[in-house]
């Protein structure tokens, strides 16, 4: 199970594919706002080149396609109250599009967030911001270690 903030997951035992090819480099982490409207990173910013190919990490529609503050966004509704964003993404995508997992979605394009090349992936889940790596890459696990 894995839980996000108050809301349990249950029946989770893969994660996502990340939507862009390994090595996947993280230039900053999901930081939760304090407030809705409050500052935080609202996703992960990966490392990545203009012109990759990015692809859908799961079957959704398409939701969203657009240009959101001078930057091409595009966003999934997935099953279970998930939306994923996808930030600066050229596509040729239509809202109401089903996605399957491994779909290509466009390409990573230029401006955004990043001051390098990058592509921002961020989850809502029931309209909340949550940390993608609850969804996204593999799982991580945890050893507890007993005391000499």
């Amino acid at each position: 199970m894995e839980h996000a903030r108050g809301v349990l997951q249950a029946g989770r035992t893969s994660r996502w594919p990340w939507p862009i090819p390994p090595p996947t480099v993280a230039l900053w982490e999901f930081q939760a706002p304090e407030t809705p409207w409050g500052p935080g990173r609202r996703g992960i910013a990966l490392s990545a080149t203009m012109g990759e190919v990015v692809r859908a990490p799961a079957v959704g529609t398409i939701a969203f396609v657009g240009t959101v503050v001078n930057r091409p966004v595009l966003s999934i509704e997935h099953p279970g109250g998930l939306r994923t964003t996808y930030e600066p993404l050229s596509s040729e995508a239509e809202a109401g599009q089903p996605v399957a997992q491994g779909d290509v979605l466009g390409v990573v394009a230029s401006g955004g967030v990043c001051p390098t090349e990058c592509l921002h992936v961020g989850v809502k889940l029931n309209d909340e911001y949550v940390n993608p790596r609850l969804y996204f890459g593999a799982s991580v696990r945890v050893f507890l270690l007993t005391p000499n």
